[in-house]
């Protein structure tokens, strides 16, 4: 029996983006929670991961008063650019979609801005926990068991919100034979760097190259984030650092005489990122709720992952809202059909520009000439480019 009980009315598993989110949706709901994360709070701050904010996304940030600093320091980007055939055509975003763009900040940047705002307005966020563990799922009276400092204790709670990622307790806590999963792994990953010089273009390049696609990506003005695709069982030790800018260089580079080159500098992290896609459903059962990695995983082509998850987060808030209000569960009954919705068209997406932009390790000539042909049409059909650019900077909440 735990030491220490505490109670609150809903229990958050994780201190991501989804978590931290949803924290504050239902704040601003008068809603009590908790948030419970295994890691340290420099941890979460700390670790580099997605760093593309939907229009939507940014949208929902200013609508909870969280977007001050995303906006003075946070890079809009109204368009990127498809290289291929050894030249780069841009997509105008903005232009195709009415004003809507994407914005370029880090999610440790939006992480930190979440935590902080939410200790400020005494929010409670438990960090450094251990054995976490939902219980009494399927009844009315659901709990969280945890250690925290060597003390066992239980949070007690109406609903519990799993947001802990693909590697998280909460999805492992549903029963055998309930959740149907869908699942895809690619047959390549990419190799990133993080590199501290100046981008060396103001907006995203997307290439597809004879030797495989390359990203040129930025994290600020001073940090650049790129990426080339290898094989998934690429060692790092094969890549030295010089080895990595010379192959970007190949494949972002043009033949137009431009004279664009690629800067380089001193690398400061590099890792390799196996693609990989994955759904579960329902993305519920009894009083717990899945959200984000917990519930599915998306190839980082789109860039994606970040804003499906708040999109997640922003239909939860919605349905307990109305609980809490009124007492209906109409919404919270349809969460996972929602969601599911917005997922599989994201998939989809994903799917389709990873398809596009990479080379498969069994391509012939024919799919070759058949990637060009759409990478050719999508750069001189405007009705072609507006849908890519309508899914990239994504597509308005229902």
């Amino acid at each position: 029996m735990p030491a220490s009980a505490s109670r609150t009315q809903v229990a958050i598993v994780g201190a991501g983006p989804a978590g931290l989110v949803l924290s504050h949706l239902l704040g601003r709901s008068g809603i009590d929670c908790v948030v419970l994360e295994d890691r340290s709070r420099a941890y979460v701050e700390h670790r580099v991961r997605a760093g593309v904010l939907e229009q939507s996304t940014v949208d929902l940030l200013d609508e909870l008063g969280l977007a001050a600093r995303l906006h003075r320091e946070g890079l809009v980007h109204h368009g990127i650019l498809l290289g291929f055939g050894h030249r780069r055509h841009r997509i105008a975003l903005s232009d195709l979609t009415g004003g809507r763009a994407i914005t370029i900040y880090g999610q440790q940047e939006l992480v930190k801005d979440l935590i902080a705002a939410r200790l400020a307005a005494g929010g409670p966020i438990e960090f450094e926990i251990e054995d976490v563990r939902p219980v009494g799922l399927e009844g009315a009276a659901p709990a969280v068991h945890y250690r925290k400092d060597g003390v066992a204790r239980e949070l007690r709670c109406d609903f519990v919100a799993g947001c802990d990622g693909f590697h998280g307790v909460t999805r492992a806590a549903i029963p055998a034979g309930v959740l149907t999963t869908y699942e895809r792994l690619y047959p390549f990953a990419w190799l990133g760097i993080l590199a501290a010089v100046a981008p060396s273009t103001s907006e995203l390049i997307y290439a597809r190259h004879e030797s495989g696609f390359a990203l040129h990506s930025l994290r600020s003005p001073e940090v650049s984030r790129l990426y080339i695709q290898v094989a998934p069982d690429t060692r790092l030790d094969a890549w030295p650092d010089e080895r990595v800018w010379d192959e970007l260089a190949t494949r972002l580079g043009t033949q137009d005489g431009d004279g664009w080159t690629l800067r380089r500098g001193p690398v400061l992290e590099k890792g390799i990122a196996v693609h990989h896609s994955f759904v579960v459903e329902p993305m519920q059962h009894g009083r717990l709720f899945l959200a984000g990695d917990a519930a599915h995983i998306v190839p980082p082509t789109g860039a994606k992952g970040l804003n499906l998850a708040v999109a997640d987060v922003r239909v939860l808030a919605q349905g307990l809202t109305r609980f809490y209000a009124d007492g209906q569960t109409d919404e919270l009954d349809r969460y996972s059909a929602r969601c599911l919705g917005r997922v599989w068209r994201v998939q989809e997406f994903s799917a389709w520009m990873t398809a596009l932009l990479h080379r498969a390790p069994d391509a012939d000539p024919f799919a070759e000439r058949l990637a060009r042909a759409q990478l050719d049409w999508l750069v001189r059909s405007q009705a072609a480019a507006r849908s890519l650019a309508e899914n990239y900077v994504g597509l308005p909440y229902e």
